[in-house]
């Protein structure tokens, strides 16, 4: 345990934040998600849900301010302009965590195929289908004093 971090951030998903470098991207997929196929580096998040897991990663992980987009949500459907309660959900936690981000909403093709050029994907037993969102990794600035 550690002061100030969520436990649910354990030590090989820690360090995966850690050694990403700025532009990396992170996919944290539901339980219906093909993971193990997909991933380059794959961390098992077993018996945890998404959205508080996205929460305790956002606390600690910048969002990329270099470019237009930097969150990204899969579609209900392949239909970018529908969400599900997990969306609004997500949406939420970015809003507090990332203020000023757009999650942005991707048809199946292109999140499945973003999802595998990403850095790590955190498989969780989220439920819900398309439970699945991708961060960005940013930069922190140096201090101005």
């Amino acid at each position: 345990m550690l002061i100030g971090i969520s436990p649910m951030l354990g030590p090989e998903l820690l360090a995966t934040l850690r050694a990403m470098g700025h532009g990396d991207e992170i996919a944290l997929v539901d339980g219906n998600y093909p993971a193990q196929e997909d991933a380059r580096r794959l961390i098992r998040a077993d018996g945890l849900p998404l959205i508080p897991l996205l929460d305790a990663i956002l606390q600690v992980l910048p969002v990329d301010d270099f470019v237009p987009q930097a969150l990204f949500r899969a579609s209900v459907m392949g239909d970018p302009d529908r969400a599900d309660p997990v969306h609004h959900e997500m949406q939420a936690v970015c809003s507090r965590r990332a203020p000023g981000f757009e999650l942005v909403a991707l048809n199946g093709e292109a999140l499945y195929a973003r999802i595998k050029k990403a850095h790590t994907i955190v498989a969780t037993s989220e439920p819900r289908l398309y439970a699945n969102i991708i961060i960005r990794k940013g930069v922190i600035y140096p201090d101005k004093s």
